[in-house]
C-alpha cells in the first residue's frame, strides 16, 4: 500500500521545499488541494483524516488548529515543522540525524 502525505502549508518556503523533495517518489502518494480549497476548513479537514501522514508547515496557531481538525480515529501520523508541539505532553521532539 503507497503511503498518502499531505503537506499542509505546501506553498510556503517550508512546504515547497519538502514537497519538491518527495515528487516523483514512487513509493509515496502526495496530497493536494486546488489553490481555491487551501484555506477551506472542510477540504483540509478531510485531506489531513485521509492522509497516512500530514506534514505542518504552518505558523503556530495554524498548526494547532490543523491537529484539531484530525478525527481521533483517523490514524494520521503529524510531523510538525512549526515549534507548536516541540515541547507539548504526547508529542516527540528530536533530531532524527543524531544517533
Amino acid at each position: 500500500m503507497t503511503p498518502r502525505v499531505f503537506i499542509d502549508g505546501e506553498v510556503g518556503t517550508t512546504g515547497l521545499q519538502i514537497r519538491q523533495r518527495l515528487e516523483g517518489r514512487g513509493e509515496i502518494e502526495l496530497v493536494s488541494l486546488p489553490e481555491e480549497r487551501r484555506k477551506d476548513a472542510g477540504a483540509r479537514r478531510d485531506a489531513l483524516n485521509s492522509a497516512d501522514i500530514a506534514i505542518l508547515c504552518l505558523p503556530d496557531d495554524a498548526a494547532r488548529d490543523a491537529v484539531a481538525m484530525l478525527d481521533d480515529n483517523s490514524g494520521t501520523r503529524v510531523i510538525d515543522a512549526s515549534t507548536a508541539h516541540r515541547v507539548a505532553d504526547g508529542w516527540e521532539y528530536g533530531f532524527p540525524e543524531m544517533t
